[in-house]
């Protein structure tokens, strides 16, 4: 991968994890390029990454093997639609981590014979512990896919869907997950602070203890059940709490969860498309 070139149209925070990770791993950033609306933030990156940095999103096209397409989902079609030329006449292949625009609408706004790798990150990426889903269009090459997942990796786990629309899954898993156990963690402050301790002390043991338990279960081969009642003894303080979340509907309440943001995932796939 370290002698293709890696363009990104878009330098937001996404992107700056991508080539942090990118260059962390070997990667030159003399091969790196960056496409911005905002002054400010091409001169962030040539002065901090030392990559080469343009206000034309053409320029980085030209200029690239890969064009990682980092924009906001909401702005996607005017800002790719005009390079559907220059796009279709270097033939990139094109990395987009842009949540809800599906390969269908990009090969309408920019051709159907250019190889997209279409993926679904999670902003844990920010501090390169990300978890990426990956789907790849028919015309994307085994190298080409090699190449995708290894940008990806830089910044955490990758794995590939056998369908796209199994990213619709990804997102309401790992996309919009770390809300999940932040609302718990949330909770659990909460409810430690009037159990009596302080606020900082709560938070500490509770961010540990998250921690911990991530740790256990990346480094087991067992399945979370048998995790849980590993630490759970018959008759014990974790015994108690454990049967008030599950008599509660903890586990269906999940499932719900899951479930709705999924469906809000087609449904903006559907209205970001144009669909």
């Amino acid at each position: 991968m370290n002698t293709q070139t890696i363009g990104f149209i878009g330098g937001g925070n996404m992107a700056t994890s991508l080539i942090s990770g990118l260059i962390a791993s070997g990667h030159a950033p003399a091969q790196i390029w960056v496409s911005d609306a905002n002054p400010a933030t091409l001169q962030r990156h040539a002065d901090q990454l030392r990559v080469n940095v343009s206000d034309s999103n053409a320029t980085v096209v030209e200029a690239s093997d890969v064009v990682v397409i980092a924009v906001k989902p909401q702005i996607l079609r005017e800002v790719m639609q005009p390079l559907a030329a220059v796009i279709q006449q270097r033939q990139p292949l094109l990395v987009s981590v842009a949540a809800g625009i599906n390969q269908h609408s990009l090969s309408r706004w920019l051709g159907e014979r250019v190889a997209i790798v279409r993926c679904m990150p999670n902003t844990p990426a920010l501090v390169l512990t990300g978890a990426t889903g990956l789907h790849a269009n028919a015309n994307v090459s085994d190298q080409q896919k090699d190449l995708a997942e290894n940008i990806l990796r830089a910044v955490g786990l990758a794995l590939w869907v056998a369908d796209e629309s199994q990213l619709d899954a990804v997102t309401a898993v790992s996309g919009s997950g770390p809300a999940y156990f932040f609302l718990l963690m949330e909770a659990m402050e909460k409810a430690a602070v009037e159990l009596g301790l302080d606020e900082h002390s709560a938070r500490l043991l509770i961010q540990q203890t998250a921690l911990g338990a991530a740790k256990i279960a990346l480094e087991s081969a067992e399945s979370p059940t048998i995790l849980r009642e590993r630490v759970t003894s018959p008759g014990g303080t974790t015994q108690k709490a454990i049967e008030t979340f599950q008599s509660n509907g903890f586990t269906e309440l999940v499932s719900k969860a899951l479930h709705a943001a999924r469906d809000r995932s087609i449904e903006m796939s559907k209205q970001l498309g144009g669909e």
